[in-house]
């Protein structure tokens, strides 16, 4: 399937983790967050999707937000996780892994018995 192709409903449900766990990675910028994503296979994400999903993460208190001065050039915003951003970047991770074996297995067989259904911890709960 072309990378272009994606249904963008597809998109929307994956976008946040995958930027999430592009910034695991150390600070970047908007258009090589945008790189890395097409890069990645997801295609081309447009400014006006990427920023505002960077201002929710922000909000959101998952990513912090730097000014740094250009090289020759306007300064950039740079975006870095925060611990409760690398939490949740976890978190995330482990829920997607599940539900898309679970769609994976669901759609690919149809006629194969299908698992139980995978029930994760709550992360806010305490542990006894």
């Amino acid at each position: 399937m072309s990378e272009n192709t994606w249904p963008s409903e597809w998109l929307r449900g994956v976008l946040d983790v995958c930027v999430l766990r592009i910034l695991a990675d150390g600070p970047t910028y908007g258009y090589a967050l945008a790189a890395r994503l097409a890069d990645g296979g997801l295609g081309a994400i447009k400014g006006g999707t990427l920023y505002p999903l960077l201002g929710r993460l922000e909000s959101a208190g998952l990513v912090t937000v730097e000014w740094r001065a250009g090289e020759g050039g306007p300064g950039r915003k740079y975006y870095d996780l925060t611990p409760a951003g690398r939490d949740e970047l976890a978190r995330r991770a482990a829920l997607w892994d599940a539900f898309s074996r679970t769609t994976r297995d669901l759609v690919v067989d149809a006629r194969a018995p299908r698992p139980a259904a995978t029930v994760l911890p709550d992360p806010t709960e305490e542990n006894p």
